[in-house]
Parts: C-alpha cells; sequence; structure tokens
C-alpha cells in the first residue's frame, strides 16, 4: 500500500513511557505509514526524551502544563493533514483502518467524525461502549455510512481537521472524562455528523496506571457542567436535582458534585442551548 497523504495520527500520552513506545512502533509499521504527531502532556517520567530519542522522525511536542484531553488540540494543529486519527497512548489502529477512514470522509463531507470499534487485549473483546455505539437509537441522516453517534471515543477516531478547529476542540476546563460529549454536540450544532464504523478497528490495551475513582468524579463533574453549557434550563435543574440526591448517599458522587458546584458560574456565562431537535436527540441518548 503506498502511503496515505490524507491522514495523521496524534497520540496523547502522559507518564506512559513504555506504553506509549509500544504504542508508536505498532503505529509506524501501518501500511498507510501516516505521520505521527506525539503529545506529551507534561510527563516527569521522560517520555519525551525517550519518544525523541527512539523515534527521531517523529514530531514530538511536550506541553508545560498537563491539559489533559485539550492536549490534543496542539497535535491535531500541527498535523497538517485533512484527516487526523486520534490516539491514546494505549491504543492503535489495524492495519488499512485509516485508509477505510480517509475513504469515508471523502465520500461523505458531511462527516467529522469516524469512530471504529474497540478490541481490547489479545482475546480482542468488543469494549462494551462499542457496542452500545452498534445499537444507537438516532436516525442515521440519508446517504451517511454506520450508526449515527452524538459522542465518541476520542482514543479510537478519526476526525475532519476542519471541522475540528472550527469548534475549538476539546474544552480544557473538562481536562477528562467525558470530554467527548461537549465536542460532539458543538460540531452537531455546526452542521456536522458522527458515525460508528463498525469494520474500523482500533485495538486497546488498558494501561494499569490508570485512577479509576479520579475518572468516575470527571466524568460525573463535566456531564453537570456539559448540562449546564448546553442542555435546556429544565433539563439542566433535572441532573443538577438527581446529581445533589445522589451525593446524599454516595460518597463519589458527593465529591464529584462537590467539583462542579465552583465551575457553574463559568458554565452559565458560556451557556449555548442546543436547538430543540437536537435536544430531543440527545433525549434519545440520555441514560436517565
Amino acid at each position: 500500500m503506498p502511503a496515505d497523504a490524507r491522514v495523521g495520527v496524534v497520540v496523547l500520552t502522559h507518564n506512559r513511557a513504555r506504553e506509549v513506545v509500544c504504542t508508536l512502533e505498532r503505529l509506524r509499521a501501518l501500511p498507510e505509514r501516516p505521520p505521527i504527531v506525539v503529545v506529551d502532556n507534561a510527563s516527569t517520567d521522560g517520555t519525551a526524551e525517550i519518544v525523541r530519542r527512539r523515534f527521531p522522525d517523529l514530531t514530538c511536542l511536550h506541553l508545560k502544563a498537563n491539559t489533559g484531553a485539550a492536549g490534543r488540540n496542539a497535535g491535531v494543529r500541527c498535523c497538517d493533514r485533512p484527516y487526523v486519527a486520534l490516539c491514546d497512548d494505549d491504543t492503535w489502529w489495524e492495519p488499512g483502518a485509516l485508509q477505510h477512514a480517509a475513504d469515508l470522509l471523502d465520500a461523505h463531507p458531511r462527516l467529522a467524525v469516524v469512530t471504529a470499534k474497540v478490541l481490547v487485549r489479545e482475546k480482542e473483546r468488543v469494549d462494551p461502549v462499542s457496542l452500545e455505539m452498534a445499537r444507537s437509537p438516532l436516525r442515521a441522516p440519508s446517504g451517511l455510512p454506520g450508526a449515527p453517534l452524538l459522542g465518541f471515543l476520542a482514543g479510537a477516531s478519526v476526525v475532519r481537521r476542519s471541522a475540528f478547529l472550527q469548534v475549538g476542540g476539546f474544552e480544557p476546563r473538562l481536562f477528562l472524562g467525558g470530554e467527548e460529549e461537549l465536542l460532539a454536540i458543538d460540531l452537531a450544532r455546526a452542521g456536522w455528523a458522527l458515525a460508528y464504523i463498525d469494520c474500523l478497528i482500533v485495538h486497546h490495551y488498558p494501561s494499569p496506571r490508570r485512577d479509576a475513582p479520579a475518572r468516575v468524579r470527571l466524568l460525573e463533574r463535566n456531564a453537570l457542567w456539559i448540562a449546564w453549557l448546553r442542555r435546556p434550563l429544565r433539563r439542566a435543574l433535572a441532573m443538577t436535582a438527581r446529581a445533589a440526591r445522589r451525593s446524599l448517599r454516595d460518597r463519589a458522587a458527593r465529591a464529584a458534585f462537590q467539583a462542579a458546584l465552583p465551575g457553574l458560574p463559568w458554565a452559565l456565562r458560556h451557556r449555548q442551548v442546543v436547538p430543540a431537535e437536537l435536544e430531543r436527540q440527545l433525549r434519545l441518548i440520555d441514560k436517565d
């Protein structure tokens, strides 16, 4: 396969030198031979130095502060390709998947994001989130492939660079945890479509260096912020009330609710309520 000039890769990492080296070795072996940009989120384990020494042909951006998901914004700006595949330091793309994703984005100019099926570890178990996306209750716009989405997996998606930059990329305030939801909503508000494509494959070997309780707190905090940023007042109040009730009986929920409260003035200042039709679609995929 000749090198595909349409697509590049951005890999986000933080203090996982061993994992990112393995991921980069796999990405460099892809037949599409994409240019790779590594965004090192202020690692303290020498990740940037190791990457530059092991892979001098790659671009490595060492950020001075850990910006979470927003670190990908710097990588996408640096990657001068029409389409950019996003990876975490423990995910990589199946050979040929990037070319297929680029073909889909070429064929469907309204598509801003295509999300792949994620296979976990050696047994290649399908990630439950992928199964949920495949069963999307949303109605597919005419002529578009796959299952329609109003969310995506940042470590397993290819984005249309122009659309990503048009809406500003990931919101730095969210850091990590459900950060894709706000970006997906803003893309949909701007007229873009997102799709889950079952035949695109990403492999995921979850890193053992994970703080699961902290991630749950961030997910719940960010869900509340996004509700105040984009959802109608009645819906935002209902979600806030539900979060408050859960905080009375669950310690993790209480920590998330307390973390969300100081950010509500910021959310209200930047509030832009979605149109009624988009809200109707969001209600179809709400968890309650």
